[in-house]
């Protein structure tokens, strides 16, 4: 399920052997990814990157749209197929992604990108993450009965949508879900060199096991000591070189007394999610670790989550979840042990006024809905970050970190040390462990002729 790349929008198939064979699919102009992209656009958020934005202001909201939506953008029928009504959409010929219709449908036109966000907004967010989450339901149900199968695949840009993943995985009937990583545009040259392999040079399958064939998605390049050390060395810049052995429990240290670290370790992440090789980790249970990321590292909207990264063993005593999630992609229930009752005053609260609530022993990862969006960590998949988990552990009986990608609003996440220390000075990231060296902020000089990053890069 996607926006749109080529005609399909969505499709279901079966995989037996090395073969796909697609069973039904719907064509563009009709499209789930274009109706939330046009919930995106109207919102006031950018298009192809601010749907994110849309899922995490959902919480915020009421679902009062719903029938709204139902009743004049989409026909959604049992089996889970669905048309929209383009009468209320200019995203196929015109420079808009909805029009003077829509307008009137929602009593106004779209709200101006940066402007401040209403009730209104936060409304329509829940309202279509709900309208996503029935179509998906539906469809899997639906898919379930026709191929009698047990696992279900998910890829496109709509199968990052990791709220309606997890509705998938605790409603749905599937006994195991994997979803691509790379789900969005990213995925179609893995696709691409996958279906040559399979279907045109008829190679043989090796299993299923998908986060040991796709590494657990860390396929990007990674740097040695070596050139760590000459790219520091090289630019005069103040660093400590720990022990391999000492860089785990060192950093745990500095994270227990609530600093903010920039973490940059082997391979990089192969999509959208950072997973411990290109972090930024904070302190989940600080009550003020969102907002500092969100206001003083990351610059952006002070509403959007962070997810945790947690020890894969230790998963079930935090959330509702007792299944891998290496790539970030669902979201679960924090568990009731945990949360914090809201006393009768928070819960007459409305809109953004829930930000600043505290709802669980983890305040800076359990979403306003007592939801995380959560990365299990196995230590087959990233040893490094896996010994930085269990240190923390070991100094503060939490194993969880904040995770969030390794970038400031509007930047791809850094790949280089040369990316990694820009970020982490024009930010007030406290510490940078780049393998095993740890520089600290307080011993850094002041970036020259630095060009200012809000020019540099589009925000999102």
């Amino acid at each position: 399920m996607d926006g749109v790349g080529e005609w399909t929008t969505t499709s279901y198939g079966t995989g037996k052997d090395n073969r796909i064979s697609i069973l039904n699919e719907i064509k563009f102009p009709h499209s789930l990814g274009l109706l939330y992209s046009a919930i995106t656009y109207y919102t006031g958020f950018k298009v192809n990157s601010g749907e994110y934005k849309v899922m995490g202001l959902a919480p915020y909201g009421e679902p009062k749209y719903v029938n709204t939506i139902l009743d004049n953008l989409i026909d959604i029928k049992e089996d889970g197929s669905y048309k929209i009504n383009l009468e209320y959409f200019d995203y196929i010929g015109g420079s808009r992604m909805t029009n003077r219709k829509f307008d009137s449908l929602f009593g106004g036109p779209p709200r101006k990108p940066e402007t401040k966000l209403t009730q209104k907004e936060m409304d329509l967010a829940r309202s279509i993450q709900e309208v996503i989450e029935i179509a998906m339901l539906k469809m899997s149900v639906h898919i379930h009965k026709v191929t009698g199968m047990d696992s279900l695949c998910l890829s496109g840009g709509v199968a990052l949508n990791c709220v309606a993943n997890g509705r998938i995985l605790r409603e749905g009937p599937f006994r195991n879900i994997w979803i691509q990583p790379a789900s969005g545009d990213a995925g179609s040259a893995l696709g691409a060199a996958l279906i040559t392999h399979f279907h045109v040079n008829n190679a043989p399958r090796k299993g299923t096991d998908f986060k040991r064939l796709q590494k657990a998605s860390y396929l990007g390049p990674d740097y040695s000591e070596f050139e760590i050390q000459s790219f520091l060395t090289k630019n005069n810049i103040p660093y400590t070189k720990l022990k391999k052995p000492e860089v785990a429990a060192k950093t745990a240290k500095v994270l227990a007394n609530e600093k903010v670290v920039g973490w940059f370790q082997g391979k990089m992440e192969f999509g959208p999610r950072s997973l411990g090789a290109r972090s930024i980790l904070g302190d989940p249970r600080s009550r003020n670790m969102q907002s500092i990321m969100n206001l003083k590292i990351k610059f952006r909207e002070s509403f959007r989550p962070f997810a945790p990264s947690v020890l894969r063993e230790d998963v079930s005593k935090y959330f509702e979840l007792n299944s891998d999630s290496p790539y970030m992609l669902i979201v679960a229930p924090v568990r009731k042990s945990i949360r914090k009752k809201m006393t009768p005053d928070q819960e007459k609260l409305f809109g953004i006024e829930k930000l600043n609530v505290v709802r669980s022993t983890l305040p800076s990862i359990t979403h306003v809905d007592y939801s995380a969006r959560i990365q299990t960590v196995a230590k087959e998949d990233h040893p490094v970050f896996y010994s930085l988990l269990s240190a923390f552990k070991k100094l503060t009986k939490c194993s969880v970190l904040v995770n969030t990608s390794f970038n400031v609003r509007g930047e791809p996440i850094v790949c280089t040390p040369e990316d990694a220390y820009r970020c982490f000075m024009r930010t007030d990231m406290d510490y940078l462990v780049m393998e095993n060296f740890m520089l600290d902020k307080t011993q850094q000089k002041k970036l020259e002729n630095d060009s200012d990053w809000r020019k540099e890069f589009e925000l999102d």
